[in-house]
């Protein structure tokens, strides 16, 4: 496999992640004391973040993003770990040996 086939699984699999709200998805403080209104548009905009550009997207693997709600500016970031989330992962791009947590957070908890 290519490197550049390589970061498109990651990227596949980083979009599949983004597409579950809550399957391996933590909200941070912050987040959580939002309006559940808010929080539902947060979620909302996660599934639905397509604005990827260099400055977000470096490696080109779509695992980061910001967006504004309400006023607030915030945050998503999904990070790659082993199974146990102990330590990460030996291969991102294999969900066999992947866990992905995607978090959610204000800018200001960065």
């Amino acid at each position: 496999m290519t490197e550049q086939d390589h970061t498109a699984v990651i990227a596949a699999l980083n979009d599949a992640c983004r597409a579950e709200p809550g399957a391996g998805w933590v909200m941070t403080q912050g987040v959580h004391a939002l309006p559940a209104a808010d929080q539902q548009a947060a979620f909302a905009a996660v599934t639905a973040f397509k604005d990827f550009h260099k400055d977000n997207n470096p490696h080109g693997e779509r695992d980061c993003g910001a967006f504004l709600i309400g006023g607030a500016k915030l945050f998503w970031k999904i990070d790659y770990y082993d199974l146990d989330l102990c330590m990460a992962s030996p291969d991102p791009a294999d969900p066999a040996v992947t866990k992905r947590v995607l978090t959610l957070m204000l800018a200001e908890e960065y």
